[in-house]
């Protein structure tokens, strides 16, 4: 007979971890939606056969869940806790090589606007933070933010209901250091709910099978109409595009 000790496998998740091509699906699904498994294989470079093994893998070990669409299954994160986990992954985990122009770009991309999990990371997630701080909607309250009851009527005018996320189990608001940017970007429900309206405006636009949004042209004159923010604070700055060294302090995204 075996007995429960309470003690936590942590061998069984860092073997899950411990591929390259498992890790590369991993982190592609912190963009918090459903992937294709095809997508998923050609975001890994490898073959649909061994990406659906390594999905068999993942789906089994609890870190991955799978629905299905019609003839097709769409894979994501199994919940927030495993997106947080990888959060604090990424904080501890060196930078890759960059070995072409493809995953150069790619990195450039990230850093001026990424999805962590559910909202939006990188520089245009820092530079919007500021900019709510700066008009008024949130203010800085024990390392976190607050609405503000203004910015609690400028929030409802994009149609998001700040009482209403309040009333959740998750926190409204949580400060979230960006490894990029070196600086806090907004999290929680709020943040969730913001990132999910700028996409659905088509302020920000996503990739398929990528943690990367970008600014659209119509999003550039949206966010400078509605939060004063300036083309020129979406930039990246000249020294954060030396390299990819993560932060190591608080949580990163």
């Amino acid at each position: 007979m075996f007995h429960v000790t309470g003690e936590a496998d942590l061998a069984a998740i860092g073997t899950l971890l411990a591929d390259r091509t498992r890790a590369t699906i991993l982190l592609t699904l912190l963009n918090g939606g459903l992937t294709s498994a095809s997508a998923l294989a050609d975001r890994a470079g490898v073959s649909r056969p061994l990406a659906s093994a390594h999905l068999r893998k993942l789906t089994d070990g609890g870190l991955l869940a799978v629905e299905p669409h019609g003839r097709q299954r769409l894979y994501r994160l199994s919940s927030q806790a495993v997106a947080d986990a990888l959060e604090v992954l990424i904080l501890l985990a060196p930078p890759l090589v960059v070995r072409s122009l493809r995953q150069a770009n790619e990195g450039i991309a990230l850093r001026h606007g990424r999805l962590c999990y559910d909202h939006l990371a990188g520089r245009a997630g820092v530079a919007l933070t500021e900019a709510l701080v700066n008009g008024g909607w949130l203010e800085p309250s024990a390392g976190d933010f607050r609405v503000t009851a203004s910015g609690a009527s400028k929030f409802a005018a994009l149609e998001i209901d700040v009482e209403t996320l309040a009333s959740r189990p998750r926190p409204l608001t949580r400060a979230c250091l960006d490894w990029s940017e070196r600086d806090h970007h907004l999290a929680g429900a709020l943040g969730a709910a913001l990132t999910n309206e700028l996409l659905r405006r088509g302020w920000l636009q996503a990739r398929e099978a990528s943690r990367v949004v970008a600014v659209t042209d119509e999003g550039r004159a949206a966010l400078a109409e509605h939060f004063d923010l300036t083309p020129a604070a979406l930039a990246l700055d000249g020294g954060h595009d030396h390299d990819h060294t993560h932060d190591h302090g608080r949580k990163a995204a």
